[in-house]
């Protein structure tokens, strides 16, 4: 059913926390995981361009190899540009199966003042999206401990 499944990925522990669910689809699916990152296209120094995509790199290469000691056929890319875009037109060029990401689950005032790229990336694709909420994060974005304490 799925062979190329794409999962974005921004080096944060929510994020990841979708890596889980396509290990299992993966090997389940003989599915190949494409981990893609997307970096800033402009409004960077030449510098710390090339240091951000250096340590994009070592993550990703780090993330791709614990995925292939589980037995998943892995692999990453670097697109730059705006993150929603880049997703939405990798998976639409490369004939991906399934997007898999995580969401911090923002409403309200949150998700209107920090946008969405999950819901961009619904809004922007025809492909089938598998998103997970990371459990302990509240709608506000917030983890439910430091919600509690607000």
């Amino acid at each position: 059913m799925y062979s190329k499944i794409l999962v974005p990925l921004d080096g944060s522990e929510i994020a990841e926390s979708i890596l889980p669910h396509v290990k299992d689809m993966a090997v389940a699916h003989g599915a190949e995981v494409i981990l893609l990152r997307v970096l800033p296209a402009t409004g960077v120094l030449p510098s710390a361009a090339e240091r951000e995509a250096m340590e994009a790199r070592n993550y990703l290469s780090a993330v791709e190899k614990r995925l292939q000691q589980q037995g998943v056929n892995a692999r990453f890319t670097i697109r730059h540009g705006e993150d929603a875009e880049e997703i939405t037109d990798y998976a639409e060029v490369n004939d991906v199966d399934l997007i898999a990401m995580s969401t911090h689950g923002r409403s309200g005032v949150g998700r209107w003042i920090f946008g969405s790229v999950a819901e961009k990336v619904l809004r922007g694709t025809n492909k089938p999206i598998l998103l997970v909420r990371v459990p302990g994060i509240s709608k506000t974005g917030l983890p439910l401990a430091q919600e509690l304490k607000l």
